[in-house]
């Protein structure tokens, strides 16, 4: 049977783990919010209109933060329609997904379904139709106590306390073409200081996020995040990273690869941000915020049919990507790179959280279920709490499409503040399990309490309403520990979740 090794040490630290990077997001688009977190028929609607099922899977979920309320949507959204009595509300044409915007679900409602759901709220402003102004603005309508216009409306309309949002956007995705109000990088760069600078007079306790590249495949890509930070850098607080992966092809040694792109994006970005900060002698370190990230390819031919039928209708089914089980394998291979570079990383959001390419999906009026990729976000959720450790790990090799030396067993380790060790690891191997010997002689005696092993022998395996059971967890083999050594079987493609007491 093929081995792999892994060495860890309590002084082997990369950082401790921002809880914030098993993020989330809900955007105005398709039935992430009408239809998914909000169906006030449903049989299990709260007196908000709340679906109760939804909430009890996103409490199970452990997400500790929610993006809101986009994504595209921001960039032409006005924030005041969102409040004040709901037969008021304006609806809208969303011209960033070709829908009506009926604002029956706005900030007032949102933030209740948060408290609801035990997140917070990762509060994004619009940059690129509007600017400083509608940004502080929305700032002293969110966090100011009382005594102000837009803060004394708030309690007009209904929330005496403030919602005390720490965590903002400064738009999104500004550099992309589709965006309303696509901006050069110097233009964002000096709107976004602008507008950090405002909504921090306003409360300086809130933490901010610039727009980094949409991907560093995009020609801009490095020169957009330097220019950017030199003209905002003191004003924010992280920079932004969005990426997705596709498996059209069917290749899937090349697709689990992935992650190494993720690596190499990570690494970029952090050169690109301490190049500014040595170049302004700055004494902080800016860190990032990947509020962006999953697999998002298997929904393209159907959207297109959703928006021939019904352009303009309202919460179409769009981006409902029904995710595999091999999808499952490269979120946690993404969540392990995370946990890996958890000394800069420390917002990540997976885009989306209901029924948008999403891991938790419902039927009108009908049920609710988790998808693969739900499992790998749970697990870290639950158990990838306290300092992430410096793992040396040799492994089996092989070579595909963009590249070379993959380790077949990818592998992070996190020491939790109760002394426990959890080790997650994938094997990319699609044919043979692989031994994993774990040195864990600094920690003295540990055994393995818990394996917990997802693995299906169909990489294009899928969960569905009927059959929502068809990929998820269960009890691994264990492992054996002497001499200071753990040793774990890996079946072939699997994720692994191997807890040490």
């Amino acid at each position: 049977m093929k081995k792999a090794t892994m060495i860890l040490d309590k002084d082997y630290v990369i950082g401790r783990i921002d809880p914030r990077i098993y993020g989330s997001f809900i955007e105005h688009l398709g039935r992430a919010v009408y239809g998914g977190i909000y169906e006030p028929t449903h049989p299990t609607a709260d007196k908000n209109g709340f679906r109760q099922d939804v909430i009890d899977k996103v409490r199970e979920l452990g997400v500790p933060v929610v993006r809101y309320p986009g994504g595209n949507f921001v960039s032409g959204f006005n924030w005041e329609d969102s409040v004040g009595p709901r037969d008021q509300r304006p609806k809208r044409l969303d011209l960033a997904w070709m829908t009506t915007e009926t604002n029956e679900v706005g900030l007032h409602e949102f933030c209740e379904w948060a408290k609801k759901a035990n997140t917070e709220v990762m509060y994004a402003v619009n940059l690129g139709t509007r600017g400083a102004d509608a940004a502080r603005n929305v700032v002293e309508y969110c966090n100011h106590p009382s005594g102000s216009y837009w803060s004394d409306l708030r309690i007009k309309n209904g929330a005496k306390k403030p919602f005390g949002i720490k965590l903002w956007c400064l738009g999104n995705e500004m550099d992309g073409s589709w965006q309303m109000g696509q901006k050069t990088a110097y233009e964002y760069g000096r709107v976004a200081n602008e507008a950090a600078k405002v909504m921090k007079w306003v409360d300086p306790s809130i933490e901010l996020v610039a727009c980094g590249s949409c991907g560093h495949d995009i020609p801009t890509f490095g020169s957009w995040e330097y220019e950017v930070l030199d003209q905002c850098y003191d004003n924010v607080d992280y920079v932004s990273l969005h990426r997705y992966y596709g498996n059209p092809t069917g290749d899937t040694p090349g697709f689990l690869a992935r992650n190494m792109d993720l690596n190499d994006f990570i690494r970029e970005v952090v050169a690109v941000c301490d190049a500014v900060g040595g170049k302004k002698h700055a004494k902080k370190k800016l860190n990032l915020s990947f509020d962006e990230w999953n697999v998002w390819y298997h929904s393209n031919e159907q959207d297109r049919e959703v928006w021939k039928a019904d352009k303009w209708g309202r919460a179409l089914p769009l981006l409902e990507d029904v995710y595999n089980f091999e999808d499952a394998l490269l979120a946690g291979a993404i969540l392990i790179t995370f946990l890996k570079n958890a000394d800069r990383v420390k917002v990540a959001c997976l885009a989306q959280l209901v029924n948008v390419i999403a891991p938790i999906m419902t039927r009108n009026g009908g049920g609710v279920w988790a998808q693969t990729i739900f499992w790998p976000l749970m697990h870290t959720s639950k158990f990838g709490r306290g300092t992430s450790l410096r793992p040396v790990i040799s492994s089996p090799v092989y070579d595909c499409k963009d590249y070379e030396k993959v380790p077949l067993v990818d592998a992070a380790a996190v020491l939790g503040d109760d002394g426990c060790v959890t080790i997650f690891a994938v094997n990319r191997d699609t044919e043979d399990a692989i031994t994993l010997e774990c040195d864990l002689r600094a920690f003295g005696s540990l055994k393995v309490s818990e394996h917990i092993l997802l693995h299906h022998e169909d990489v294009k395996a899928v969960n569905t309403e009927e059959n929502p059971n068809e990929v998820r967890p269960k009890k691994g083999r264990g492992g054996k520990a002497e001499g200071g050594k753990v040793i774990v079987r890996l079946p072939a493609l699997s994720w692994n979740v191997i807890r040490l007491k």
